[in-house]
């Protein structure tokens, strides 16, 4: 399998005893019951997967999950990435209570695709199949399965098996891949130890690829791991992409320490929160509003948790009204805006209605706090954020606007401002960048009035003329350029300014003019030409008609430098030296 053919992750849903898995095993010719007890009950309790090769080439992934309302977390840990559903209804029984809480479920989470299989059309009469026909239109009005194909079909018979299988290939075709945005993340569904092999996850991989020898880390408990082996629909793979079902053997990690709710990622690829700003909209047929008062379950990915609940604004959410909510999660998961989750309510045994993940790091308290999914949001509540991080924030990049930062436009003219004002501020001197952080040196980069030269910033004059060329003691040095006089008298500060301008260059206990050290360096260049085997100091000494005082401070700047090397007695050219140039 490569990662170019089409493979599309179909839940199966609908009330239990109406024949989701007996249709997934006629449809593929495997049995998703895995376990002893589904086949002795005939009553599916887990996750079972199944796959089967439609007639395009396209192939459809199934998880199978269980009717049962005992079994609804099952459930919703398998529908929590899928991408389209196929929706089992029995036209023996028609729409029952979990019809009607998987169909809700379905809604909550985002899926948008799917169609409706009509089962045991065998059982009924014409008449029967046509009125279930029509419940179903009213069932499903206002919902992603208001425009779905419905099909009516007998499993065990045959009967209307291969119309499903040419609505299946068409469902999968008008499915749209899974993003790939180059940060992969495995909800784990199962986790297991074969004879032989390790450590085996399996889930549906979403936002990114996965490849064998990747380093990954399980996530909230941060082991890390090793890609051993990958295997999609039983077949090895070297790499994966998002929107699959894959099964991953990991080294390094026992299969005990990583389970069902766990999340597999790259490192350092995801922000880790425990407090997330979210939009919750709770159902219609809810008894009764929605507060912080009650045992709360959030279902997100493949794992359920005891959540505490805020909502932001007003006390309470009324029945099939939306708004903001922040949730404390009991340990700290890999999110991203968009996330999708169920609510229910423990004590009562309902689903309360469920979202989208807003703002994985929510920065103002709750009474202050008015979420969205704007990425301007996010940089506004905190001014300065590098473009890595906000990427892990928002799931969105951004180009930095100054160095390797987004930065909020008032904030960004605010420093701008207070940058040339400071730098004018210190006059001809200039600013000293020394004591400057790293944000305000980038933001300077950005400053066409202002040039940054000799570890100072100062403002741009049209002649860009030093302001210390015509400095007293600098004409001085430049008048006896290998005997220059010492800085008696010269302020420290302007002494330190005309150094850092390069005007003069101090070695030992001498200052000499730059244009002094770069005219005794043509002449020692000259004096090397002729001979290579090095000079001596009383011949360097001649050439530039100075004393030993002058001379040895000179040549220990030229040897520190690489202008000259020493070998014993003599100078020989160092790599920095233009010789016979």
């Amino acid at each position: 399998m490569t990662d170019g053919a089409v493979v599309r992750v179909v839940a199966t849903a609908g009330h239990v005893d109406h024949g989701k898995s007996t249709l997934v095993q006629a449809l593929t010719g495997t049995d998703p019951d895995r376990w002893a007890e589904e086949k002795a009950r005939g009553l599916t309790i887990d996750l079972g997967f199944a796959s089967a090769r439609l007639p395009s080439g396209a192939t459809v992934a199934f998880v199978d999950v269980p009717g049962h309302t005992r079994f609804l977390k099952n459930m919703l840990a398998g529908v929590g990435a899928v991408q389209a559903c196929v929706f089992v209804v029995a036209a023996t029984e028609g729409w029952k209570p979990q019809s009607e809480e998987h169909l809700r479920i379905l809604d909550l989470l985002g899926v948008e695709h799917g169609l409706v299989a009509l089962t045991k059309v065998g059982l009924v009469d014409d008449d029967t199949a046509e009125l279930a026909v029509l419940e179903l239109a009213e069932r499903v009005a206002g919902t992603f399965l208001a425009d779905a194909e419905v099909v009516p079909v007998d499993a065990v018979h045959g009967t209307g098996l291969p119309a499903l299988t040419a609505a299946l290939d068409r469902l999968v075709r008008a499915t749209p891949p899974a993003p790939d945005r180059g940060r992969p993340r495995l909800w784990v569904d199962r986790s297991f130890a074969p004879k032989g092999a390790g450590t085996v996850v399996t889930g549906t991989l979403g936002h990114g690829a996965l490849a064998v020898d990747d380093e990954v880390v399980v996530l909230p408990s941060r082991r890390p791991a090793r890609i051993r082996r990958l295997q999609s629909l039983h077949v090895d793979v070297d790499r994966i992409g998002p929107g699959t079902r894959v099964a991953v053997n990991l080294s390094g990690i026992d299969h005990g320490d990583v389970g069902r709710g766990d999340a597999l990622v790259t490192q350092d690829g995801w922000h880790t929160t425990t407090t997330v700003d979210a939009l919750l909209t709770t159902l219609p047929t809810l008894g009764h509003p929605v507060s912080r008062r009650g045992a709360h379950l959030l279902h997100l990915g493949s794992g359920e948790l005891p959540v505490r609940l805020r909502v932001l604004g007003d006390d309470a959410i009324e029945p099939g009204a939306t708004a903001p909510v922040r949730v404390h999660l009991p340990r700290p998961l890999p999110l991203v805006p968009g996330d999708r989750f169920v609510l229910r309510d423990a004590g009562r045994g309902e689903t309360v209605g469920g979202g989208e993940v807003l703002d994985v790091d929510p920065v103002r308290p709750a009474s202050h706090a008015r979420p969205d999914r704007s990425i301007d949001r996010v940089v506004a509540e905190r001014g300065w954020v590098e473009v890595e991080h906000l990427e892990r924030l928002t799931g969105v990049h951004r180009a930095p606007d100054v160095g390797r930062w987004t930065v909020d436009p008032a904030e960004l003219a605010r420093t701008r401002e207070e940058l040339r004002g400071a730098v004018a501020a210190a006059g001809p001197h200039g600013l000293d960048l020394a004591p400057m952080d790293e944000r305000r040196r980038a933001v300077l980069d950005t400053l066409d009035d202002v040039v940054r030269d000799a570890g100072r910033a100062r403002v741009a004059a049209e002649d860009h003329a030093e302001p210390f060329a015509d400095h007293p003691w600098l004409a001085a040095v430049e008048a006896e350029p290998f005997a220059p006089p010492p800085p008696d008298g010269v302020e420290p500060s302007d002494l330190q300014a005309l150094t850092r301008a390069g005007l003069v260059v101090r070695t030992g206990s001498v200052w000499f003019a730059a244009s002094a050290i770069e005219t005794a360096a043509a002449r020692v260049a000259d004096l090397l030409a002729t001979r290579p085997e090095g000079v001596t100091v009383a011949e360097v000494r001649e050439a530039l008609g100075t004393s030993r005082k002058y001379v040895i401070p000179l040549l220990t700047h030229f040897d520190e430098t690489g202008r000259t090397r020493r070998r014993g007695d003599h100078r020989i050219a160092g790599p920095r030296l233009a010789v016979g140039r």
